[in-house]
């Protein structure tokens, strides 16, 4: 029987039973390297300066922990690493005949606590980092096929807020799928530049007790690429580069959320995030119909943008290390995975369900009276031998009218029919002006983009 994939819940992946799961990887990893390090130096069976491969099978099969235990010898020991390798010990020797050395004297040897909990939590950013990825690439993918269900969609373009020139609503998805491509690209570069790397070099990187073989196979094991120079901690640079991956990221999601809660307004209702079969939008007011999931993205992205800048501030530390970065990172870092993970998710329902209006697309591209076609008139007037000086003022000057009877509501001749009467105009026929107001005479190119979009993959 296929067993069913079952996606990992970001917050296990920073679960202290997750952590300690991989440092204990990590630990078994280094005596194996050092075992293997050892016969091939072929010292003598007496030697019992080294460990053996026997002990180093016998820590692999016994090596475990108890995660609780170890939260009980913290409390008394104020170090995690200690008291982690303590349970470890325990259980590791528990079956070790007496008068027998003890096995777990090799493990931790000639590593630092940093050694260990720098290459675990880079390890746990890249499972993090590929659940980010797998889910960037299906919202990706969703606007991308979108993009293509509207893409004769006719709505307006708008600059600063105001009605510019006609386009296509599947443009919108098409501009979000390329974002998300970026970022996409970005997630890729930081899991592979800063979040696979791994240390294990000792108290200030000089690898005084331990030799550069043990992290290159500790590292080869992981997947991840031995630090070049660690000065017992990683660079959190790097930390820095993969928190600004995930900020740049969640900017996308509110930039996404912030157009869909701008076309739900009721004065606009060109599109409408999914509203569920029993939903209610207010408490006092039964009548809305709310863009709360929209503002939920755009809120937590602000939590994970700020929280890039306590990985900025992480990067300066005293001299080789100190651990003025470990409290925050464990805070920000996490939590900045876990908000991301979850807008995601919010935004993947937005954007799979939701709502297009195309006729309120139509009704708003023509709700300013044909201004929304001036560009062209101004061009048309060009080519037709007007100075462009000469051709501005013409097209201003009715537009402006044309304004002037929007602001106070009043009725009155469109931009095409002032147009038409403005002798200054008349080197213009009437064919041509009717061409000028067709919306389609914006959108000639448009199949380029969506060639473009066509060849796009994730």
């Amino acid at each position: 029987m296929i067993e069913r994939y079952t996606r990992p819940r970001m917050g296990d992946l920073f679960s202290l039973e997750n952590k300690y799961r991989i440092w204990l990887e990590i630990e078994v990893l280094a005596c194996e390297a050092q075992a293997e390090l050892a016969a091939t130096k072929a010292f003598a069976k007496s030697d019992a300066s080294r460990i053996t491969l026997d002990e180093a099978r016998w820590i692999r099969e016994h090596a475990d922990f108890n995660a609780r235990h170890i939260d009980e010898l913290e409390a008394t020991l104020n170090h995690d690493v200690i008291a982690f390798l303590t349970d470890v010990a325990e259980h590791i020797d528990a079956t070790v005949p007496e008068g027998k050395p003890k096995p777990s004297r090799w493990v931790h040897f000639g590593m630092t606590s940093s050694d260990l909990g720098d290459t675990a939590l880079c390890y746990q950013l890249t499972q993090a980092l590929d659940l980010i990825l797998e889910g960037v690439r299906t919202l990706g993918t969703t606007a991308q096929r979108r993009a293509f269900e509207f893409k004769d969609t006719l709505c307006v373009g708008r600059t600063h807020g105001i009605h510019a020139e006609p386009m296509t609503f599947g443009m919108k998805f098409g501009a979000w799928a390329w974002a998300l491509k970026r970022n996409e690209e970005r997630l890729i570069q930081a899991r592979t530049l800063s979040a696979a790397r791994g240390a294990i070099s000792g108290a200030v990187g000089s690898y005084s007790s331990i030799d550069p073989y043990v992290e290159q196979y500790v590292c080869a094991a992981l997947g991840l690429t031995a630090d070049p120079l660690s000065t017992q901690v990683i660079a959190r640079d790097n930390h820095a580069h993969i928190a600004s991956a995930l900020a740049m990221t969640a900017a996308t999601l509110e930039h996404i959320a912030m157009e869909v809660r701008a076309l739900q307004k009721s004065d606009t209702l060109e599109a409408e995030e999914p509203f569920a079969k029993g939903q209610k939008g207010s408490s006092a007011m039964p009548h809305k119909r709310n863009p709360i999931t929209a503002e939920r993205v755009c809120g937590m992205a602000r939590v994970i943008k700020a929280n890039a800048q306590v990985a900025f501030d992480n990067v300066a530390l005293w001299h080789e290390r100190d651990i003025s970065h470990s409290s925050a990172e464990r805070i920000a870092l996490v939590d900045s995975f876990i908000a991301l993970d979850y807008i995601i998710t919010k935004m993947q329902w937005i954007l799979d369900g939701l709502k297009v209006y195309p006729e309120n697309c139509r009704a708003n591209l023509e709700r300013t009276r044909g201004l929304i076609y001036s560009s062209k008139v101004l061009l048309a007037l060009v080519e037709a031998g007007l100075s462009r000086e000469d051709a501005y003022e013409i097209v201003q000057t009715n537009a402006m009218e044309v304004w002037e009877d929007i602001q106070q509501a009043r009725l009155g001749p469109g931009f095409k029919e002032r147009i038409a009467g403005d002798k200054r105009a008349a080197i213009l026929p009437a064919s041509r002006l009717e061409d000028l107001f067709d919306p389609w005479s914006f959108l000639g190119n448009i199949e380029v983009l969506f060639k473009r979009l066509e060849d796009l993959s994730f």
